[in-house]
């Protein structure tokens, strides 16, 4: 179960949110998108999440809320809310302040990043008692963006890809570890849950550390090697690609995360 719970703290770190690429944009109005999902290791539920975003011609933010349910709930507290706004560049987005709680922990901490001259400078409180060995320093944290903003960017081309979704590496800081996301597209796959029914890109995150974990905490060779997969859905007429689903290996059969509610707007 040591596993599963691993696997929970990361999802809930990097579970995020899809937008729209440059031309989805409305001229006027921003574009709304709200989702549930839930997921389960086998037939137990184990999670409850809640994402919204809201992308507007020059700014956007963000929001997602993860609690541990049934099963896992014996064994995790978390309930971890976070949330970003930023700037919208076009094919870039540039985040301004990102921050998450995790309302279920005792110490009650607040990691919070802001990002002077797209440097991510954290302000942690209370502070953690070990920033990692060696923790990340200013070079490495210059042009790293916050969890919530990398899902947004892997999920749809914002980057310069070359229109393509799920290409190239994606620079993040959590407030303390610092790592990239290396996308490989893996085809096509037809998904049928309660949030989405139809095609679906097939892209696997591989996880890349740089600096900031203690020695406790560095990921192993197997976690490396082991990527999250996402199944990227078109909306909007192929205007926006969200997750339908996600999968995890966490032991037990894995952790799978599944949309029962998508609503585009």
């Amino acid at each position: 179960m040591r596993a599963v719970t691993h696997a929970l703290t990361a999802l809930a770190f990097s579970f995020g949110l899809a937008g729209a690429d440059e031309a989805a944009v409305p001229a006027r109005e921003p574009l709304r998108i709200n989702a549930e999902f839930s997921g389960s290791v086998l037939i137990f539920q184990v999670a409850n999440i809640r994402v919204s975003s809201e992308i507007a011609d020059d700014t956007y933010s963000a929001n997602a809320r993860f609690r541990a349910a049934g099963l896992a709930a014996l064994f995790s507290d978390a309930d971890i809310e976070a949330g970003v706004s930023g700037y919208n560049e076009g094919a870039h987005l540039q985040p301004w302040q990102y921050q998450h709680r995790n309302h279920a922990s005792s110490k009650n901490r607040v990691i919070e990043i802001n990002f002077p001259e797209r440097v991510a400078e954290p302000n942690i409180n209370p502070p953690f008692g070990s920033m990692g060995e060696p923790p990340a320093n200013e070079e490495q944290r210059t042009g790293a963006i916050d969890p919530l903003t990398g899902m947004i960017s892997m999920a749809v081309n914002y980057r310069s890809n070359g229109g393509e979704p799920c290409t190239g590496r994606i620079p993040v800081f959590d407030g303390k570890a610092r790592y990239n996301l290396r996308l490989e597209r893996q085809g096509t796959d037809s998904v049928r849950n309660r949030g989405y029914r139809g095609e679906a890109i097939v892209c696997n995150a591989y996880y890349e550390p740089i600096a900031g974990y203690d020695p406790e905490d560095q990921p192993t060779a197997e976690d490396i090697a082991e990527p999250v997969t996402l199944w990227l859905a078109p909306f909007a007429d192929g205007q926006v690609y969200f997750p339908v689903r996600i999968r995890a290996n966490a032991g037990f059969g894995g952790i799978t995360v599944e949309a029962r509610s998508i609503s585009i707007e």
